[in-house]
């Protein structure tokens, strides 16, 4: 095998760009130079800012390089999710690991985490309980363990594609204070009943009848992860009530919903008790979670 260093010289950093771009954006994928640069960062090991900096210098690729990015180009192109490719996912502060099988996180969330943050922070106990339920690639949970550390977190996942994949980022976040548990988020826990002060959840709320339109979610991202029942809500519904048996009075649950969904939601959270209901806007104007307390 040849080393890159002994490796004959390919397409100039610009040319390859310029390349990837093109066919980036001729396949109809959302910010075409964002991703072109995120692969070649990839490819090189570097950072987008490093490749912006390679770029000024006038670098050379390898012949191997140019070939390893003209295939993640392809895939790309083909519309198989950036984050498949370069196995990793930004979440607030972290770097987590995802692939086929798990739900990649979404910038919408972090102000989802944020809401629970939050209440984990104002909460008078010295040592309070959140519980993530349906933790995905665990991206909530990490947050709010690694930004409340006086706190203690539970995450549940039971899906057999995302558990390793949540296990994996929980190994990684270094948090003691964090505890995954594999099983149904209806019936986990039991042992939390009344001491829980947030719950929180991103869960499956698209409606089974509609189809997500890029085609990186509804061909990648695990079915069981997007869709909720007829009007998306049957998983928010066993939520709801599972939450007011985790939290404790003055405990908050906060869950992530479709942004038509406010009014159905904050029926079904006053048809089973909660009070304070709210809804809280995306950095795009659009609802996107509600809050309650118990």
């Amino acid at each position: 095998m040849t080393s890159r260093a002994t490796d004959a010289p390919g397409p100039t950093l610009r040319e390859a760009r310029n390349a990837a771009v093109a066919a980036l954006a001729g396949a109809g994928v959302p910010d075409p130079e964002v991703d072109a640069d995120l692969l070649l960062g990839h490819v090189l090991g570097l950072s987008r800012g490093g490749v912006a900096a390679r770029l000024v210098i006038g670098d050379t690729l390898t012949a191997t390089d140019a070939s390893t990015l003209d295939a993640l180009v392809a895939r790309r192109a083909a519309r198989e999710p950036l984050q498949h490719l370069t196995g990793r996912a930004p979440f607030r502060a972290l770097e987590l690991a995802v692939g086929p099988g798990v739900f990649i996180p979404r910038p919408e969330t972090e102000q989802v985490a944020q809401l629970a943050i939050d209440a984990l922070r104002a909460d008078a106990d010295p040592s309070p309980i959140a519980v993530d339920l349906g933790t995905g690639s665990g991206a909530i949970a990490i947050a709010l363990a690694i930004e409340v550390p006086h706190a203690r977190v539970w995450a549940v996942e039971r899906s057999p594609e995302a558990v390793p994949w949540a296990r994996r980022n929980v190994e990684e976040s270094g948090a003691g204070n964090l505890e995954l548990v594999v099983g149904d988020l209806a019936e986990e826990l039991r042992e939390l009943d009344g001491r829980v002060a947030v719950v929180v959840s991103n869960p499956p709320y698209v409606p089974a009848a509609e189809l997500p339109q890029d085609p990186e979610v509804h061909l990648h991202d695990p079915a069981v992860a997007l869709y909720g029942g007829a009007d998306g809500l049957d998983v928010v519904r066993v939520i709801s009530l599972r939450a007011l048996r985790l939290l404790r009075p003055g405990g908050v649950l906060v869950i992530e919903h479709f942004e038509t969904q406010s009014a159905a939601v904050a029926e079904l959270l006053a048809d089973d008790g909660w009070r304070a209901i709210a809804h809280h806007r995306d950095l795009l104007g659009r609802d996107r979670a509600t809050t309650a307390l118990r």
